[in-house]
């Protein structure tokens, strides 16, 4: 066990203990007496002492000390307290800190530095074994110390929810950093204090580009961030892969939730950020991993896991494996999963019995029983299964007529609890027969259980989306003609009115998606092997389960799977890779591959051998296929020039491949290559080149792809994010004078302010607004609440106050399209004019009575809610729209100074007020103030002696009015505010008096304003955008949420 560091002054005198390794920093000592030899004399003598001495005396019989080359004091760091289990213990101690200490020790230039470091290094791993060897999830005290901790260390807001906390080291260039890391919700902090250095780090999920295990010659293993451009490494993790597997759970939830909206909706259970916990990301991504493994229905939940032995008839011996149990399916995989796994829907089950020996026996339709023994818990998966068998009846299959088939159907049973064995594999990569092909698809996929589970659901779907009018319509009725018109079931209406169903259908069903490209061609294949329906829930069981994300607006998961290609490449083509160093070709190329399964490049004869592979192995087979595609071309593909030539050797070679065993007639190729190109090439069987797939690359494990697909998710998101980010920064800084590097920075902080309101909630306006079909410039906007947040940190008036209602009168200045929402460029624009100088348009804004400009913007609001209701309904042309639209054009003109309103009493003591704000907490205060009163008191003085002049000639008549009235009005005096104290006295006024008698021009007000040079400078000061945009970045994250 460790130990905490405690000084030990040796004294060899009586030789108590026996060097048995050590090196430059590290003894390991075996205490004489124990072990082997006895040690003689003096071994006798020290073991009798250790005898009978009391047990809290006794001395451990070995241990680990360290120690530097030049200190003659030695630490005791570890230790094994009994002779049978602490040998094998402290060795292990002893290895990993050859593993992890010794090669970062000799980065260190002083003695006081590697010890310091190497007790602050045990130190933390004396906590995390504290932590881990607790039963409960968390020790509740603990617990609450490290919030505690990350809440005085981080200034996160309240709302933050830590999920847990590890014991590490941070390498800081190239010396490691040994402190605390914390995983919450929405960030990755660390924080360390060692030898009077303080190291803090805060990154948010949704940053982080990558996230993976690496090594190096430093360190064996660590886990690598990569975030805004930088690397971070954290090693010496007592437990690396159970918080490698956290923090990729934590950035794969973060990427869902705020990017990738449509597949996040499909996960309830992660719905509330606030309740996330480190318990309930396991438990999701076991839930996930079995529906993976099983393809069962995303509804479908881990519930329970008996470790049990399956008696397999076929081979007549018990496989020790596991039983999964979700709500509707009970699951058995052996114990590597591949030697052989059954899926038993809860509804085939007929009846179960235990007995006495700890067996259970489950009996299924169709005469069959499946004998589970030495199952602990026997009798309560016996009643858990009792309480959730159905009786609806399954769906019947017909006979196979292929020899081999009905070997292996009475065999390993048929239907939905069929054995999946290698014997099924090797059936299917030799070709799945024709009558059965769509049977087996259904099986293989799941399909069967989601068609079982829903009658009636897609003829449902037919009626209602029979008739309706969308852009996903418009395109299907475009794509259908296009879809194998080569073959004779899509050359007549029966075929195609079937293929417009099923894609309107699914269409209907998940408008998210509606239809994508390549949506056609797969169908069209599913429907020549399986009926209408049953192609429906194949089309879903492809769409929404085994190519997730691949069939959305971005393609974000064919872009990923392309990027686990390359990876795979790397590693099994080392040759190509030499040679193409740029492997972005091969995913360009193979894009079609991925997203309609090799059925757009080889004839459909061979493709749909592909395609069984596919529906038995997932994305897998189509990986494997990729790489013996790309080895059996390498030495045409190493001795090509330039990648059009590596595109027609590719071609050439998918028109050569046949499939021997099909019935169906040779299709037209689909490459328009010369006769005496296509003779040249040899033929190429697809069965041997699927069955080379398997022997050379079926060692890819499914859990290595999912893996993978995590990993390179993170960056493929990203980078389309920093494309965005691009595009926008080049069009807005053609109408800025901020520099890019500045403009980088600003789309940083307002993208996460837009982030902000939904680190801590789910119904968040932004998460509503966020698009990512939308224009570029439209993805990321704020509502009036962010806005007024972010302005605070960025105004160029530091010591204004952020509830001043300044942000709102700026917020209604720069939202022209009066939406309730501000995006990047509207932003940048503003805040532009404010960093550079005073802008008279603003100026006039801030005349604008508070409650006016409230009312206006609600007005506006609900106005362009109405306007978002009606453009939604298809097919109706929005006549509101287009002429406020045309309005707005012609309005739109340059507005002068004479365009401006005059302000009234009212607002121009509400822009005196405003003024005042704005000066308070400056360094010239006082002087401002003062120019303002000038200001106030001279304009009062100016409008005084106007309204005299003016009324003069007419105040006989004025007086003869007065005299007819019945309620005659007093008339107006001079406002006290004319004195010296300026607008202070002027709020003293009765505004019912006064309200309608005089006003200012803006050209009074301006002029009155540049009279004053202290005023004027104050406006014109320059702005060090520099500062602002750091202080601001720093602050941002230290602001309360907003709920």
């Amino acid at each position: 066990m460790w130990l905490k560091p405690e000084e030990i002054l040796l004294k060899n005198a009586f030789k108590l203990w026996v060097t048995e390794k050590d090196n430059e920093y590290f003894v390991l000592q075996r205490r004489r007496g124990y072990g082997e030899g006895g040690g003689g004399l003096t071994g006798l003598l020290v073991g009798t002492l250790d005898t009978v001495l009391d047990s809290t005396s006794k001395v451990a019989p070995f241990r680990i000390l360290h120690h530097t080359p030049d200190s003659q004091v030695y630490w005791s760091i570890a230790c094994g307290m009994s002779q049978s289990v602490t040998k094998e213990e402290i060795v292990q101690h002893w290895d990993w800190l050859q593993q992890n200490i010794m090669r970062t020790l000799s980065v260190f230039d002083s003695s006081e530095d590697i010890t310091s470091f190497v007790q602050g290094k045990i130190r933390g791993l004396i906590a995390e074994e504290g932590k881990t060897s607790l039963v409960l999830e968390e020790d509740p005290e603990k617990f609450r110390e490290a919030l505690l901790r990350f809440e005085k260390w981080f200034e996160l807001p309240q709302e933050e929810k830590l999920v847990t906390y590890y014991s590490c080291s941070y390498w800081k260039g190239k010396v490691p950093c040994q402190g605390w890391l914390y995983l919450s919700t929405n960030f990755l902090c660390f924080y360390s204090y060692l030898l009077g250095s303080e190291i803090k780090l805060v990154i948010s999920w949704d940053e982080v580009w990558r996230l993976e295990k690496t090594s190096n010659v430093l360190l064996t293993e660590s886990i690598h961030v990569l975030a805004h451009g930088e690397d971070h490494y954290f090693s010496m993790l007592l437990h690396l892969n159970e918080t490698f597997v956290i923090m990729e759970q934590l950035a794969d939830y973060s990427i869902k939730r705020l990017f990738d909206k449509e597949a996040f909706q499909r996960e309830p259970a992660l719905s509330d950020p606030l309740q996330i916990t480190k318990r309930g990301l396991e438990a999701h991504a076991k839930s996930d991993q079995f529906r993976t493994f099983f393809r069962l229905p995303k509804e479908e939940n881990l519930l329970e896991v008996h470790e049990s032995f399956l008696w397999v008839p076929f081979s007549h011996y018990n496989t020790l494996g596991k039983i999964c149990l979700s709500e509707n399916y009970l699951c058995f995989a052996s114990q590597d999963g591949s030697q052989c796994h059954v899926i038993i829907p809860m509804r085939e089950v007929m009846r179960n019995k235990g007995d006495i020996t700890l067996a259970l026996t489950v009996c299924v339709r169709g005469k069959r029983a499946l004998r589970f023994s030495e199952v602990r818990d026997y009798q309560r998966l016996a009643n858990t299964i009792r309480s959730r068998c159905g009786i609806s009846a399954s769906p019947q299959h017909s006979a196979s007529t292929e020899q081999s088939w009905n070997i292996h159907f009475s065999e390993y049973g048929r239907g939905t609890s069929m054995f999946f064995t290698r014997k099924t594999r090797d059936l299917i990569v030799r070709g799945v027969p024709e009558a059965l092909r769509g049977e087996l698809w259904m099986l293989f996929s799941g399909a069967v259980n989601d068609m079982a589970t829903h009658p009636g659901y897609y003829t449902e779907l037919v009626e209602q989306s029979l008739g309706t009018s969308t852009l996903a319509t418009d395109e299907i009725e475009r794509d259908l003609h296009r879809s194998l018109p080569e073959h004779p079931a899509f050359q007549s209406d029966t075929g195609i009115s079937a293929l417009r169903r099923v894609l309107t259908a699914y269409a209907y069903r998940n408008p998210k998606i509606g239809y994508c490209q390549a949506m056609n061609i797969l169908t069209s294949v599913l429907l020549l092997y399986a009926k209408e329906e049953e192609a429906f829930w194949l089309l879903v069981a492809v769409c929404e389960r085994m190519l997730p994300d691949y069939f959305n607006r971005r393609i974000i998961g064919a872009l990923v799977d392309q990027a686990v290609f390359e990876d795979l490449i790397r590693e099994n083509l080392p040759q190509l890779v030499e040679h193409m160093t740029d492997l972005s070709f091969f995913s360009s190329v193979s894009l079609s591959w991925f997203l309609t399964l090799f059925i757009s490049v080889l004839p459909i004869e061979s493709a749909v051998n592909v395609v069984d592979c596919f529906f038995y192995d997932g994305i897998k087979a189509i990986l494997q296929l990729g790489l013996a595609v790309l080895d059996y071309n390498m030495e045409a593909l190493i001795s090509c020039h330039d990648d059009a030539e590596a595109v027609t050797i590719l071609n050439k070679f998918f028109d050569s491949v046949t499939n021997k065993d099909s019935p169906l007639p040779p299709t037209v190729q689909q490459a328009s290559v010369g006769n005496n190109d296509k003779t040249s090439h040899p033929k190429v069987d697809i069965s041997e080149l699927i069955r080379e797939a398997y022997e050379k690359y079926g060692n890819i494990r499914s859990e290595e792809v999912e893996s993978s697909r995590k990993r390179n998710k993170l960056y493929v998101i990203q980078t389309l994010e920093d494309t965005t980010k691009q595009n926008v920064i080049r069009v807005v800084s053609q109408e800025v004078r901020f520099t890019a590097a500045q403009l980088d920075e600003l789309y940083n902080l307002f993208k996460r302010q837009h982030f902000r309101c939904c680190y801590w909630t789910m119904k968040s306006p932004a998460l509503l607004h966020h698009d990512p079909s939308l224009a570029y410039l439209e993805q990321y906007q704020l509502g009036f609440q962010q806005f007024s947040v972010l302005f605070s940190l960025l105004e160029p008036w530091a010591f204004c106050s952020t509830k001043s209602p300044l942000s709102l009168w700026i917020f209604r200045l720069i939202d022209e399209n009066q939406d309730g929402l501000v995006n990047f460029k509207e932003f940048c624009c503003a805040l532009g004019e404010f960093a550079r100088s005073l802008h008279q348009k603003a100026l006039r804004e801030v005349g604008f009575h508070p409650s006016l400009l409230q009312k206006q913007l609600s007005c506006d609001l609900k106005t362009s809610e109405c306007l978002c209701v009606n453009i939604t309904g298809r097919g109706k042309v929005d006549l509101q729209a287009y002429l406020k639209q045309w309005q707005n054009e012609i309005l739109k003109k340059e507005e002068t100074i004479k365009d401006l309103p005059r302000i009234d009493q009212t607002q121009f003591i509400q822009f005196s007020k405003t003024l005042y704000n704005i000066f308070h907490g400056d360094p010239e205060e006082e002087s401002l103030y003062r120019a303002v009163a000038h200001v106030t008191s001279l304009l009062l003085r100016m409008e005084e002696v106007g309204r005299s002049t003016a009324d003069s000639p007419a105040a006989a008549a004025a007086e003869e009015e007065e005299e007819d009235e019945s309620s005659p009005k007093e008339a107006p005096t001079t406002p006290e505010s004319s004195t010296t104290t300026g607008s202070h006295d002027s709020q003293d006024a009765g505004p019912d008096l006064t309200e309608t008698e005089w006003s200012f021009s803006f050209e009074q007000v301006l002029a009155s304003l540049l009279n004053e040079p202290s005023l004027v400078s104050f406006f014109e000061r320059p702005v060090d955008v520099h500062a602002k945009l750091g202080q601001a970045k720093v602050a941002q994250l230290k602001l309360k949420a907003n709920k």
